[in-house]
C-alpha cells in the first residue's frame, strides 16, 4: 500500500462558475484500488474510493466521490504521468447555472506528488 500526499492545480474549461483551482490531496493506493481526500473545486472536502487502471504512463480512474451538491457522484479522470512526480489529468465536468442553463466542460490540471510512503505487502508465513 502507498500513501501519497500531492498538490493539484486545475482549470475549468467551458464552465461559468468561480472555482477553487488549488487542491491539496492525500491518496491511499493498494494495487488497482484507490481512496483519498482532497479540497475540491467548490472549496469543500471530497472523499472518494474506486479503481485506477494504468498502461505505461497513461491511466484511468473510476470512483465515487462526495463533496459536490451534498450527494455521492461518479468520478472519472484520465491521467498522463510525465515522471514519478508530475501527473497531468483531465475529467469531464457538469455545472448547473440558473441563468444560462447547464454547462458541460472539462477540468484539466497538473498534480505534483510532494511525498510518497511505500509500504511493502506483508507476506504470509
Amino acid at each position: 500500500m502507498d500513501i501519497i500526499w500531492a498538490l493539484a492545480f486545475s482549470s475549468h474549461l467551458g464552465m461559468q462558475g468561480d472555482y477553487n483551482e488549488v487542491h491539496p490531496h492525500v491518496r491511499l493506493v493498494n494495487d488497482d484500488k484507490i481512496a483519498g481526500a482532497y479540497y475540491n473545486s467548490e472549496s469543500r472536502l471530497s472523499l472518494y474510493a474506486g479503481y485506477r487502471y494504468e498502461l505505461n504512463n497513461v491511466g484511468a480512474e473510476l470512483a465515487l466521490v462526495t463533496g459536490y451538491n451534498d450527494t455521492v457522484v461518479p468520478y472519472i479522470r484520465g491521467t498522463y504521468d510525465f515522471n514519478n512526480t508530475i501527473r497531468a489529468y483531465a475529467a469531464p465536468a457538469y455545472e448547473y447555472n440558473s441563468k444560462v442553463g447547464d454547462d458541460i466542460g472539462v477540468v484539466i490540471g497538473f498534480e505534483i506528488t510532494i511525498y510518497k510512503l511505500h509500504q511493502m505487502k506483508m507476506s504470509q508465513y
